[in-house]
């Protein structure tokens, strides 16, 4: 009968192989599928530009077929009084301000001291004149300087520049700014500068805190109800796109019946490029984000048909008394007709994500009432489904439409299968590690034991919850349209409190800071048992490692929720698409204010920083250092230094710091680390069943006596074992030895004295 022999390196190569083509296989076949359009291109877009549907779709700094051209201003700096101001790109017909600030002890503290903008001439960027404020200016001093007739231009630069930090914008300073660019709007000296400089303000109120708006009073709906009606008659004949704003019309020919109106956004910005108004629907607009239909008869009036449109990045104008809004992904679209009545409007929003991203909540057609001030649904109907949204309406006079919507944060399908079957493989794994941990308990260091059973008892714990509790029901439901057109009372009203997917969040929370906690106690343990040898263990170090392991992030997490939760609202501490800790603030934006920031990511930098350091050092000093105290019938080959610092590596924790290279804002970047970071951290528990079970000399032992129970006791299985003595003499009694392993993936093992661990060499 053939002989067999458990080749250690056989069996690595086996498994590392396995991993590395299943590494591979998946990255080469994200990266095949992302970029295979853009290599099929016949036109390669270049500077970053998105190949789709024939077309280079461009980043706003850059423009052309093949996005080749520039659309922005080189930094700039201009010198007067011998003061020099530094200005960064600009995108064209967008505005830059000065890197110089207001001093502390002005009024506009913060506040950039000049701004120019960027314009074509002739084909070519370039910078316009520097427009700068007066520090001690205020928006009071200057509705007083438009009441008593001063300079339009002056005031309106002034205004634009005091209004360009949004967070240092108030509910007052958004409703004295409106005011102004209301009057500028309204003001028939057509100065073309101030009215340029009066909708950049409009664009910059735009990015104001949702609270400065939600918090208003009835003088301040007042304000922006009589602007937002300013800018539908101002877009009769007038033209402007910012950021946040765009501004269109159209003179109808004689004969034409229809209008159409279609905008995409870049990067989350409107671009005058991107903005098209026509006669008829174009076939080319099959994609465009916003679409607007109009179909007009003429009345008895004389004068030409116009037809004005103004597009809002969202609705913080348009606040109202019984519906309200709560996420960023919205859009507001109003038109007005003159010398025609509107027979039919259709308005069609395509958001720009895969339908399986988006989570549509029960929305309406809702149009704002300008004498109620506040949303209604008569007259429209809405056709909407999961790839767009989609609004009719009959209205005969001047319209704005609401539509919204958020953002699905599922993982995408292939992660989430490969993170189910990870967490799948390392609960199975995790359990055999700690049942042969407890059951070898006597073979090793009661603290060594207790420190690796506790640290995958709470790894453990928190992949059973993750497979099976983290996925929210509700969340499932809120994605349904309802057919009625019904104005909510909010589109994040009615959420449910669901007390069990609250109490999965707490849990999933709790366990996982436990187990990154145990591993930061594992780096301190083998710092103390591997580097100061000289150092006798603190008394009572396992009850303290366990207070600390088990007690500081129940600490963190009541913490946590007595600071975010409250009864009504729970989205303030975990999300509503999946029970985890919250991120992202009530305008779609990652918040500090969120616990997923101050309550994880930031523990969990610490420990993992903690942790490299501990894992540098012992990789360096011990793994792979060549210590001549130390006697050995051999030194350690490369394969056991390879797999000793991954042995420590991975009951560390290092590869969490993949999660951290998922921040970084690049789309390929980004899905590869997504790829390498849901591969390995899924597989933990499994990894360490691998190197701390199944590479174990013990258990490969109990493996070759059981094997020898089914006829295979003639199989010689060749085991290797040395032993390193550290103690200065060798005691004769065998219950006087304590063996440590820090890696049982090593031949040699490391023995401790438990009464003695002075290193000598034996």
């Amino acid at each position: 009968m053939p002989s067999f022999r458990w080749d250690r390196r056989a069996l690595i190569v086996i498994i590392f192989g396995i991993v590395t083509a299943v590494l591979w296989i998946l990255c080469i076949w994200q990266l095949v599928l992302r970029f295979k359009p853009e290599t099929s291109s016949p036109l390669p877009c270049e500077n970053k530009g998105h190949y789709e549907n024939g077309l280079c779709l461009c980043t706003e700094e850059w423009t052309g077929p093949r996005c080749e051209i520039t659309n922005f201003c080189a930094d700039s700096t201009y010198k007067v009084n011998e003061e020099i101001f530094t200005f960064t790109r600009i995108v064209v017909d967008r505005y830059g301000y000065s890197a110089e600030k207001c001093e502390n002890f002005t009024a506009n503290a913060g506040t950039p001291k000049a701004s120019r903008k960027c314009s074509k001439r002739e084909g070519k960027p370039e910078p316009d004149d520097v427009k700068f404020v007066n520090c001690s200016m205020t928006l009071n001093t200057l509705i007083s300087q438009l009441h008593s007739h001063g300079d339009l231009e002056t005031i309106a630069s002034n205004t634009q520049i005091l209004t360009s930090v949004p967070e240092k914008l108030t509910t007052e300073n958004i409703s004295r700014a409106a005011n102004i660019a209301e009057q500028i709007l309204k003001n028939d000296s057509k100065a073309s500068n101030a009215i340029e400089a009066a909708v950049a303000t409009v664009s910059q109120l735009l990015d104001a805190r949702v609270s400065e708006f939600s918090s208003a009073n009835e003088t301040f709906t007042n304000i922006t109800a009589g602007l937002t009606k300013t800018l539908e008659n101002f877009s009769l004949n007038g033209f402007a796109v910012q950021p946040n704003i765009a501004v269109q019309n159209i003179s109808l020919n004689p004969d034409s019946t229809t209008a159409f109106f279609s905008a995409q956004t870049v990067s989350g910005s409107l671009q005058s490029e991107n903005i098209n108004v026509a006669e008829n629907d174009s076939n080319n607009a099959n994609n465009i984000e916003v679409q607007i239909l109009i179909n007009v008869t003429k009345n008895s009036s004389s004068g030409n048909r116009r037809i004005g449109f103004v597009l809002y990045q969202n609705d913080k104008f348009f606040q109202s008394k019984n519906y309200k809004t709560h996420f960023n992904h919205t859009k507001v679209i109003s038109g007005n007709v003159a010398n025609a009545t509107v027979n039919d409007v259709k308005i069609v929003f395509k958001p720009k994500y895969n339908a399986s991203e988006i989570l549509l909540h029960d929305y309406a057609c809702v149009f704002w009432d300008y004498g109620a001030n506040d949303w209604n649904t008569t007259g429209c109907t809405k056709e909407g489904n999961k790839q767009e949204l989609s609004c009719r309406c009959n209205h005969t006079t001047n319209f704005a439409v609401l539509m919204s919507f958020k953002i699905n944060y599922k993982y995408a399908k292939p992660l989430e299968i490969v993170s189910n079957i990870g967490s799948g493989f390392s609960i199975a794994g995790l359990v055999i590690t700690i049942l042969f941990q407890i059951l070898t308990r006597k073979t090793r260091k009661f603290s060594v034991t207790w420190v690796l059973v506790s640290l995958c008892t709470s790894m453990l714990i928190f992949n059973i919850i993750f497979i099976f509790g983290i996925g929210n029901p509700n969340a499932k439901n809120s994605g349904d349209v309802s057919p009625e057109n019904t104005a909510p009372a909010s589109d994040r009203a009615d959420v449910p409190e669901n007390a069990l997917c609250t109490a999965v969040a707490v849990l999933l929370h709790y366990f996982l800071l436990a187990t990154f906690t145990w591993t930061a106690l594992n780096s301190a343990h083998l710092y103390l048992l591997l580097l100061k040898t000289l150092m006798p263990i603190p008394e009572h170090f396992t009850l303290i490692m366990s207070i600390i392991g088990w007690g500081v992030p129940a600490v963190v997490v009541a913490i946590t929720l007595g600071a975010t939760y409250r009864k009504g609202k729970p989205l303030n501490y975990r999300q509503e698409e999946f029970c985890w800790l919250a991120v992202l603030d009530d305008e779609g934006k990652v918040s500090t204010k969120k616990p997923m920031i101050w309550a994880f990511l930031l523990v969990v930098a610490v420990i993992l920083l903690f942790n490299i350091i501990i894992f540098v050092k012992i990789t360096v000093l011990v793994m792979w250092k060549e210590n001549t105290n130390l006697t050995s019938n051999k030194k350690k080959s490369f394969t056991t230094k390879i797999l000793g610092t991954l042995s420590v590596a991975v009951v560390l924790g290092i590869t969490w710091v993949l999660g951290y290279m998922m921040l970084i804002n690049q789309e390929a970047t980004n899905v590869v680390f997504s790829i390498l970071f849901c591969i390995f951290n899924a597989t933990q528990g499994l990894q360490i069943c691998i190197l701390y079970t199944f590479k174990s000399p013990i258990f490969k032992k109990k493996v070759t006596e059981m094997l020898s129970f089914v006829s295979l006791s003639d199989i010689p299985v060749y085991l290797h074992s040395k032993t390193y003595y550290l103690s200065k003499f060798r005691l004769k009694k065998p219950n006087t030895f304590e063996t440590f392993k820090p890696s049982e993936t090593f031949s040699e093992e490391t023995s401790f004295s438990s009464n003695d661990q002075t290193p000598t060499k034996n």
